[in-house]
């Protein structure tokens, strides 16, 4: 049986007057897109498109929660309490699981955004709290987490079925996190080495730390940028590589 991994990118992420990547392009070569909640991007007309979008190019939707923070594009730590990330989470999901009922197609999966997504990676209370969220909504979803983080451990706790996610273009620590953006060598820009590391993610199970230990790692999906000034070539070559080794680009499903 042939290996397979899902690629997928965060999408509908502008808001008002304001647009952001470029989903029409991006979305003909991933199979799941994580679309914007109104928290940190999105509203109600961009949602409905980016569902329509989705729908018609057959690629998984998921949920992408963040802070309600359109400055910060919600990658600024908030010290929301677990109780109100939990609320915050019901309201994001149920917005985007309307317009899925709507166009009759299912709400696939939830992916948290930005500085959401690293509280919950490592804070077992916030990641209890997501997990929690996403199980009364529907515990049919899909949690999406970054792979060996607490949101992991939680997901599988609370017995949803969990995706662990990696970076194609994002380097790793010696402890397993991603580095952060605000240091160099922090993102991947050749395609080559991009498509390398996925391979060894998705054929061995490791991945090569920025100092150069081999760190063992899950992978289930691969998280692909759709905002770079070269965002489609990447994410096209980047698909073309995996298939040329094999690996054929497919979504997560129960």
């Amino acid at each position: 049986m042939g290996k397979y991994i899902d690629l997928n990118c965060d999408m509908g992420e502008g808001f008002g007057a304001y647009s952001f990547g470029v989903d029409e392009e991006i979305i003909k070569y991933i199979s799941s897109a994580n679309i914007a909640c109104g928290g940190h991007a999105g509203d109600p007309h961009v949602m409905n498109k980016t569902v329509e979008l989705a729908k018609a190019y057959n690629v998984c939707i998921g949920a992408h929660p963040g802070f309600p923070d359109l400055a910060g594009f919600g990658r600024r730590l908030i010290p929301y309490t677990n109780k109100e990330i939990y609320q915050m989470m019901v309201f994001q999901i149920g917005s985007i699981q309307a317009f899925c009922t709507v166009h009759q197609v299912n709400l696939n999966h939830v992916k948290p955004h930005g500085a959401l997504y690293n509280m919950a990676a490592n804070k077992r209370g916030a990641a209890d709290a997501i997990a929690r969220a996403i199980h009364d909504v529907d515990p049919q979803l899909i949690l999406y987490g970054l792979a060996g983080s607490e949101l992991v451990k939680a997901g599988h706790q609370i017995g949803l079925q969990v995706a662990s996610e990696v970076f194609a273009d994002r380097t790793y620590q010696a402890d397993g996190k991603l580095t952060p953006r605000n240091r160099d060598g922090a993102l991947i820009d050749d395609t080559e080495t991009a498509a390398e590391q996925v391979r060894r993610m998705i054929d061995k199970g490791e991945v090569f730390s920025v100092t150069g230990e081999i760190i063992p790692i899950e992978a289930d999906t691969v998280c692909v940028h759709g905002d770079g000034s070269n965002a489609v070539n990447f994410v096209k070559k980047l698909r073309q590589i995996l298939k040329e080794q094999n690996i054929q680009i497919k979504g997560v499903s129960n």
